[in-house]
């Protein structure tokens, strides 16, 4: 598949970012890095590197970044977006399963920690608990019973791109996805992927008490 962009939402991430970037460069992808109103702007740190950069002058949420780099994909002429997370969690190495399967047929791809079972002994059991929750509330708000509707690692063909458009800006824009996509009649698959889960990924990774916050978010939507 050809004019593949790899969308990285970043806020802080330091020299991490720059590792997950270097790691892709070789894959031959178009890569987009939305600095998301970081405090201190990585600009310089990347640029030597082949990239796209924009940057946020304020922090608005992963939801606003994601929309910020599909925009700029599309306008490139973009066939496929992948998200791929700033802290290393993703492995580049899955991202061609992605596209094959968008090549034959679907319109989304999500990647999924539950569908192997080496995988799921990669998550934390806390995060197992957190997950499964989440795919219940996934599953009520949005009628998509996916094994792993809050894994951030997805890749979205042209026509999925021109559907989504994200107005939940922060974390709730993983649930709001599957609504958009559900509403467009979008073909959606799961891939298996590993998680690599570091002590610096942990650290910055979502607290239970804002799924709580994702819920009410979305509870307000609802009735709104």
């Amino acid at each position: 598949m050809k004019n593949v962009y790899v969308v990285i939402p970043s806020y802080n991430e330091g020299e991490t970012l720059r590792r997950t970037v270097e790691s892709l460069l070789p894959c031959g992808y178009e890569i987009v890095v939305v600095d998301d109103g970081s405090r201190e702007d990585p600009r310089d740190m990347l640029a030597d590197l082949p990239i796209h950069y924009l940057r946020h002058p304020i922090n608005l949420g992963q939801g606003a970044a994601l929309q910020t780099g599909m925009d700029y994909a599309k306008a490139q002429g973009a066939e496929a977006v992948i998200h791929f997370d700033a802290d290393g969690q993703h492995d580049k190495n899955d991202i061609p399963q992605f596209l094959t399967t968008l090549e034959a047929g679907a319109d989304v791809v999500i990647g999924s920690r539950f569908l192997r079972e080496s995988d799921l002994a990669q998550v934390p059991k806390g995060k197992r608990l957190v997950l499964r929750c989440a795919r219940v509330v996934n599953g009520i708000f949005t009628g998509m019973w996916l094994t792993d509707a809050h894994n951030g690692f997805r890749a979205l063909g042209r026509k999925a791109l021109e559907a989504i458009d994200l107005t939940e800006n922060r974390m709730a824009h993983a649930t709001e996805i599957m609504s958009q996509i559900r509403a467009a009649k979008l073909t959606v698959k799961e891939v298996p992927v590993t998680i690599r889960y570091t002590d610096y990924s942990q650290a910055k990774g979502q607290k239970w008490t804002n799924s709580l916050n994702i819920l009410i978010d979305l509870i307000l939507n609802k009735i709104m």
